[in-house]
């Protein structure tokens, strides 16, 4: 029997420096057929350098947030296996082989990476806790790495949950609807890391842009019971 085709989707704004090695990477895990990378209308060289790594390149015109590039690249996955790759994780993209095999073997109908714990104080755990409490609260389900973007899934689970949340809200929704919907969720320890947002301005503001797309998510969620 032929093993299911495994498809990677990667959304991506402005990464030159991370997505070449990124894309290089994770081609060379053995089960990854294909490799998309949606280049949200980036600025700087993401869709060439990301092309030259081996990735197939969606450019979009304008940008449309994490969600309205993962849902671009929705239509064009072939593979019967999905994985959702940050485009900054870099060489530890190989861990993505943590991923993928328990979906292959039918043990999950999601698997969710967990980070090593971050040696960089960022923020005070305010988003990743709103996101924690809202799954919990729709679930019943206790995630701790509810606000991770390295995932691998089936091609069903993929297509049940379409569209995907705009913004940063994004893996809170995706969470929500495969808890929901009797699908089994495994978390899994991996060694990848991506870059992360110190304790300064910029590093304040993205969390608070964070914090109300999460927000905004788990209220679309709660009127919509």
């Amino acid at each position: 029997m032929d093993r299911p085709r495994v498809s990677v989707l990667i959304p991506a704004y402005n990464e030159e420096k991370q997505i070449y090695q990124t894309v290089r990477s994770v081609l060379q895990v053995p089960w990854v057929d294909e490799v998309i990378v949606v280049d949200d209308a980036s600025t700087d060289r993401t869709a060439e350098l990301a092309q030259a790594a081996g990735a197939r390149v969606i450019r979009l015109g304008r940008n449309r947030g994490k969600g309205g590039a993962l849902n671009r690249g929705a239509a064009e996955v072939t593979g019967q296996v999905v994985v959702l790759l940050d485009a900054d994780v870099g060489e530890t993209a190989v861990e993505v082989q943590k991923l993928i095999q328990p979906v292959l073997a039918g043990l999950a109908d999601m698997t969710i990476a967990r980070f090593p714990k971050s040696t960089r104080k960022a923020g005070f755990g305010l988003v990743k806790g709103l996101a924690k409490w809202g799954i919990r609260r729709f679930t019943g389900l206790e995630v701790e790495a509810p606000l991770s973007g390295q995932r691998a899934m089936t091609r069903e689970v993929f297509q049940a949950i379409l569209p995907f949340q705009s913004g940063y809200g994004v893996e809170v929704g995706l969470t929500i609807d495969v808890a929901r919907r009797g699908y089994r969720i495994m978390e899994v320890e991996t060694a990848m890391r991506h870059a992360e947002t110190g304790r300064d301005l910029r590093g304040f503001l993205h969390r608070g842009k964070q914090f109300c797309h999460v927000a905004r998510v788990l209220l679309k969620k709660a009127f919509a019971r």
